[in-house]
């Protein structure tokens, strides 16, 4: 694999293709050390999916903004602390090297380098002509689940967890919080930090989003959705939506509600 990149004098953008393989678990040193000395030959270097895992162990992201599948965000993060993820990102451009989300996200990335060579209205065509987005409205955390860890059972964050996960729409303040898990609202917050790393307000309003979303995807109303999930406003609802996923609510009822045939 390394003599048949290296005989490769020059190419003009060089994709490197991700794939379950490559996550959590070493990676064919062999490939790593081939796509080492790559940019010296290329004008651009792209990751697909998790492609950038690749191009992280190869030191190629090192000091450089890239992303990932959501998935596999995290991880990329913690395994390469020099790198700075964008979790939330569809594709990134960091000078000559672009990594992007998931699978079709290589297909926005690869949009964007048309339309930086040859232009807009060639990218329009082709877009047209592959039936999808010019350019996607949002980033990938519209995808994703916002809250992915729980703390263990003995935690003193379970019972407040569970509370939050059980009924999004209550009052749940710092105080009241810390009162259910007998803490100060400092104890609280620095637990928070340390297992989940987030803010107690941070986690009840990421809870609150995914409620909202589970609403929207069963078709109930912006309205409706608001008050279920705890946001007590339309508009409000709308503003945490824009903020942390980058549509509006009924955008984002329109492109994931569940349909039904009969």
């Amino acid at each position: 694999m390394r003599d048949r990149i290296a005989s490769i004098e020059s190419a003009d953008t060089v994709p490197v293709a991700g794939g379950d393989g490559l996550v959590g678990r070493p990676i064919d040193p062999a490939l790593v050390n081939a796509l080492a000395d790559v940019p010296s030959r290329t004008r651009r270097l792209a990751s697909i999916c998790t492609g950038s895992f690749i191009l992280a162990s190869a030191g190629l992201l090192s000091g450089r903004r890239a992303t990932t599948h959501w998935r596999h965000a995290r991880l990329l993060a913690r395994a390469f602390p020099d790198v700075s993820v964008q979790p939330d990102a569809v594709f990134v451009r960091d000078g000559q090297v672009l990594t992007s989300a998931g699978v079709s996200a290589g297909i926005d990335l690869a949009l964007a380098l048309v339309e930086e060579d040859y232009g807009a209205e060639l990218v329009r065509d082709v877009a047209s002509s592959l039936v999808v987005y010019f350019k996607r409205a949002g980033g990938q955390s519209q995808f994703s689940v916002l809250v992915e860890a729980d703390p263990p059972p003995q935690s003193a964050l379970r019972a407040v967890t569970d509370a939050i996960a059980a009924d999004p729409a209550a009052n749940h303040s710092v105080k009241r919080l810390a009162a259910q898990a007998s803490l100060s609202t400092r104890q609280l917050t620095r637990l928070f930090q340390s297992k989940l790393g987030t803010t107690p307000a941070r986690y009840v309003e990421m809870v609150r989003i995914d409620a909202a979303r589970a609403a929207l995807d069963a078709g109930r109303s912006v309205t409706d959705t608001a008050h279920l999930a705890g946001f007590g406003s339309a508009e409000t609802l709308r503003r945490v939506f824009v903020n942390n996923l980058g549509v509006s609510p009924k955008a984002y009822r329109d492109r994931f509600r569940t349909t039904s045939r009969t």
